[in-house]
């Protein structure tokens, strides 16, 4: 009954701002705020699909928009085009059994064998890291069965505070992982997206990667800090796990098949991140890399592997990939949020300018300082409530005028990135992320504990983003 009502209020509100206007805004603006709020309504309390699609029609009917553009700018834009050829490359890597047989030597070493604290580092650790290039729903499903296995070999039960912590601390990563790097991960970069909008500017992928591991890094040494010295659970004995203690042990070699789909990736990767890295050395070549956008690495990796047959079966089967390993929901959101970030800058419709010109006085008379750090709380308790797409979109959208009219006190780039980091790492609710609601319903932890440890999680983030994040991002984005 309640998504019934919420579901008639949104619908209501879009419709009829299509003819009303204000004094500070003018019809087409408000039509985009009306459409916006209506959408936002039903994106927190229905769907997250079919909300955007009613979004996008009903910003094709603003005349000053139209249904050509608003079909070009969602499902036509290019950070579409990367994020669906992205989810296939990662399908492709998830097909492998590169990240459980890496994940076993994590956890199998001969570090990890001295207590079950370096164990738990290693694993953590493990997820950390493949989630530097993986999707983070993809990658917590992916070790969720070699979590299930470490409870068998240990004997936990349900209940054990130990086993609690565990399948917590594979949530959190899992997003953490995500806010680290935009590779694979739609939220830094629908971030980014709104940046490039507004501005015309755009922050790579290198320059968001030298803020954004750092920070993580050091998120993730004070969460197990947390974990050690506040959870503090029981231990169950441990003497070491070893590779034949797992079902389904992988091969210690990788087939040829996987070593080309990995070569393949890591291309990708390197077409990536390889303009930041020479743009100094070869400032040519970085131009010419740059220019063909972020969409054309994934979709030549697609291709390549498309085409490329070993025993008469392609490294990658698009048709499958697309059905199994494409994130459809999450494409459809980014289409409606692409969308968005289109209409809400265009020059045409006024609504930025409109924005800044409203909110000129209560930013100036604001300290700069104190006007980072409410987009960082906003944007942090947001993401441990709603969805992480939600707020990636909404708060950039807000706190990237406001900079641009804090004159030069606040960095428009700096702010987006770290909006992009804390849209990430929201865990607290099971709103928050599908797996978190998993990890919950699974009975190895409890919506109590989630809650309590996703929320020392979220303060940590805030400190850390406010006092170290933000300035180190401003010194590399400017």
């Amino acid at each position: 009954m309640k998504k019934k009502l919420f579901t008639i209020l949104a619908l209501i509100i879009m419709i009829s701002s299509h003819f009303v206007s204000f004094s500070s805004f003018n019809r087409p603006s408000v039509a985009v705020l009306g459409t916006f709020i209506g959408t936002l309504i039903l994106w927190v309390t229905v769907d997250i699909t079919w909300p955007s699609l009613i979004a996008i029609l009903s910003l094709a009917f603003i005349p000053e928009v139209g249904m050509n553009t608003a079909l070009s700018s969602s499902f036509g834009n290019s950070t579409f085009a990367f994020l669906l050829f992205t989810f296939i490359c990662t399908y492709a890597i998830s097909q492998t059994s590169f990240i459980r047989r890496t994940a076993l030597f994590f956890i199998t070493s001969k570090f990890a064998q001295k207590s079950i604290w370096h164990m738990t580092t290693l694993f953590l650790l493990s997820v950390l890291l493949m989630g530097l290039f993986i999707s983070p729903t993809v990658l917590f499903f992916i070790f969720l069965p070699i979590l299930n296995e470490i409870y068998d070999i240990l004997g936990l039960k349900k209940g054990d505070k130990f086993a609690s912590m565990l399948i917590m601390g594979m949530a959190i990563f899992s997003n953490l992982s995500a806010g680290m790097t935009p590779i694979a991960h739609v939220f830094p970069v629908l971030a980014m997206g709104v940046y490039e909008s507004v501005t015309g500017n755009v922050i790579n992928y290198g320059q968001y990667m030298l803020f954004g591991i750092p920070v993580g890094l050091i998120l993730f040494v004070l969460t197990l800090l947390v974990f050690r010295f506040i959870l503090n659970p029981s231990l169950p004995d441990y003497k070491g796990l070893s590779e034949e203690d797992f079902k389904d042990e992988p091969s210690k070699m990788n087939s040829f098949r996987e070593n080309m789909i990995l070569f393949i990736f890591f291309g990708v990767v390197l077409l990536w991140v390889l303009p930041s890295l020479i743009s100094k050395i070869l400032p040519e070549l970085s131009t010419y890399i740059s220019s063909f956008g972020s969409a054309m690495p994934p979709l030549l990796g697609v291709v390549v592997m498309a085409i490329i047959s070993i025993e008469g079966k392609p490294l990658v089967n698009i048709s499958e990939a697309i059905t199994k390993g494409v994130s459809w929901p999450a494409l459809i959101m980014s289409s409606g949020t692409l969308l968005f970030g289109t209409v809400m800058t265009d020059k045409g419709i006024g609504l930025i300018d409109q924005l800044i010109t409203l909110i000129q006085p209560i930013t100036t008379s604001l300290i700069p300082s104190l006007l980072i750090l409410f987009f960082i709380v906003v944007a942090s308790l947001s993401s441990n409530i709603t969805s992480h797409m939600v707020t990636a979109q909404v708060f950039t959208s807000m706190a990237v005028p406001v900079a641009l009219s804090s004159n030069g006190q606040i960095s428009a780039a700096a702010i987006a990135a770290v909006i992009g980091l804390c849209a990430s790492l929201g865990t607290a609710a099971p709103s928050s992320m599908p797996f978190v609601a998993v990890s919950v319903s699974s009975s190895w932890t409890d919506t109590e504990k989630m809650l309590k440890y996703g929320v020392l999680f979220m303060i940590l983030t805030i400190i850390v983003t406010y006092l170290i994040g933000y300035p180190l991002a401003q010194m590399i984005l400017g």
